[in-house]
């Protein structure tokens, strides 16, 4: 049977307006379930602890568990990949941060591309790394450090947490705008790097401030300079290596992403609440702590400093010849 065409538009029209109005209702009533964010690290580290406090946030606020699932590996491309393939329905969430976006680089063949599989949702925090040496090195600033290193070229030991690490890219961009040359050490983690560090059998490490605070507070850690361009609350006392080195900027970053095709009425959902959270003043002092500072922006916003970041160390990694290990 054939319809005439004004009783179809009509239907057509109200099919339309039924479907607007469900996906309406069902971000209204978000979330009616549990939500998982997934991090690609083991429990403990600054970005599981920035999911958890972000998660508590939110299931406070929207009456649901926001539960954190641990999936390490792969420098988090196997926690990516898992919410890359989840249904779009804001139910797995992402906790994304600064290594996604090196990894579009550091690894030639990924089941995914991280730019245009996950959504940007919100971010949350941008926190510094720290230089350190040895109480005992001779350098107690870096303009001294840059100096001893260039009379002393290839004899001082570089440890990172790995290759294409923070620790391990921070401290690429280092070598290259101070021109100095420095022997790259990976460790597995920063954690069986450090004794090596405060032995004194490698000279220079690159640390997230959370990582390094206390034993910069216990005297076993000399703080030389912070990485982003501005001195940071948690070590007020400590130069950024931008004073020295003219340019130098790097920038840790945590946030939330979905996967591509959540509903955009979800994603301001999560989006409201997280900026929310980034305004509250004892939520701010947490990220404080943890060497970071509140980082708010619009989805779309946050999707455009992705990628920028994501140009910007494509430009290192290939300029060092870093590669995943």
């Amino acid at each position: 049977m054939r319809l005439p065409r004004r009783r179809f538009l009509h239907l057509a029209a109200g099919a339309t307006a039924l479907s607007a109005v469900s996906r309406n209702a069902s971000a209204q009533s978000y979330p009616v379930r549990p939500v998982r964010i997934v991090v690609g690290y083991p429990p403990g580290g600054v970005t599981d602890i920035v999911a958890r406090l972000i998660g508590q946030w939110l299931s406070e606020r929207l009456g649901q568990p926001f539960v954190i699932e641990n999936r390490s590996g792969a420098s988090s491309n196997i926690a990516t990949e898992a919410v890359v393939r989840a249904s779009p329905d804001g139910y797995t969430l992402l906790l994304v941060s600064a290594a996604n976006a090196a990894n579009v680089t550091l690894y030639e063949k990924l089941n995914f591309n991280f730019i245009r599989d996950i959504a940007p949702v919100a971010s949350i925090d941008r926190d510094a790394f720290v230089m350190v040496v040895n109480p005992s090195f001779p350098a107690k600033t870096v303009p001294e450090f840059i100096a001893y290193a260039k009379a002393n070229p290839g004899k001082l030991n570089m440890a990172t947490s790995g290759a294409g690490s923070g620790s391990d890219l921070y401290g690429q961009l280092f070598k290259v705008m101070a021109a100095v040359d420095l022997v790259n050490v990976h460790y597995r983690g920063v954690g069986p790097g450090l004794p090596d560090l405060m032995s004194g059998r490698v000279e220079v490490m690159f640390l997230p401030v959370a990582s390094a605070i206390g034993y910069i507070r216990g005297g076993k850690l000399r703080p030389l300079g912070i990485t982003t361009t501005t001195r940071i609350d948690a070590l007020p006392d400590v130069p950024a290596i931008g004073d020295f080195v003219t340019g130098y900027e790097a920038t840790n970053w945590e946030g939330i992403g979905a996967p591509a095709n959540t509903p955009p009425e979800i994603i301001a959902i999560l989006n409201q609440q997280i900026n929310a959270a980034l305004a509250d003043t004892t939520f701010k002092a947490r990220l404080v702590d943890l060497g970071g500072e509140p980082f708010a922006n619009t989805p779309t916003d946050f999707g455009k400093f992705i990628v920028e970041y994501t140009e910007k160390w494509r430009r290192v990694i290939r300029a060092a010849g870093i590669k995943a290990e």
